[in-house]
């Protein structure tokens, strides 16, 4: 395993004179791959945003961004409870989770733990470590974990906090030297658009046909 870290840490390309590890160059790779299955409701952007985080966690480590290090750890097991929750709970045969919006109740959910979550890794990651962006680490981990979990839900919503951890990870991660990760999370973001926009078609689609089958 050591070797393998090793390796990954090696340069595989130089761009604009800073060196690009084989971590961030495969992890860029499977990143894009498991966004743009996720924008079109595929199986397979969950094994392979498994592969994704492995690879990032490698890679965030060494730059020093701990909190988004620890986030790939998170997206790994959440990774797989979106593999189970999407193909569903009693098998492949099982009817996929449907689309919807999140309701009040789940916002508030989400806020009452993102919150004190928030407050606890900026502190840490402070007072404890080397961090160069201790709240701006600290924000993208927990936005993004909720938002995995809000995508592992079907809800519509994910995507809108998917784009604002996009608008806040292309400058920090510029100002750590990860320029194929910042140009990587620009195409992120049109990604989330784009899976905004089709979630937003099937949704309605899929409540059009439940208002067709409730009056047949």
């Amino acid at each position: 395993m050591q070797n393998l870290v090793g390796w990954l840490n090696l340069t595989a390309v130089q761009l604009w004179g800073v060196d690009v590890s084989w971590a961030e160059v495969l992890g860029d790779v499977t990143g894009l791959a498991s966004v743009w299955w996720a924008a079109r409701e595929r199986i397979w952007t969950w094994p392979v945003g498994i592969v994704n985080s492995a690879l990032f966690l490698v890679l965030f480590v060494d730059a020093k961004l701990y909190a988004n290090g620890f986030l790939q750890v998170v997206f790994i097991v959440l990774g797989f409870y979106g593999w189970w929750t999407w193909v569903g709970r009693h098998g492949p045969q099982h009817t996929l989770t449907v689309i919807r919006r999140t309701h009040r109740r789940e916002w508030i959910g989400l806020i009452a733990v993102g919150m004190p979550a928030l407050a606890a890794w900026t502190a840490w990651l402070m007072f404890r470590t080397d961090s160069p962006a201790p709240f701006w680490d600290s924000l993208t981990l927990v936005l993004s974990v909720l938002a995995i979990y809000a995508q592992a839900k079907k809800l519509l919503e994910s995507w809108w906090i998917w784009i604002t951890v996009d608008l806040i990870s292309v400058p920090l991660y510029l100002s750590r030297g990860l320029y194929p990760t910042a140009g990587l999370y620009v195409v992120f973001g049109g990604l989330c658009i784009m899976g905004l926009r089709d979630w937003t078609a099937t949704m309605r689609s899929d409540q059009a046909d439940d208002v067709v089958g409730a009056t047949a």
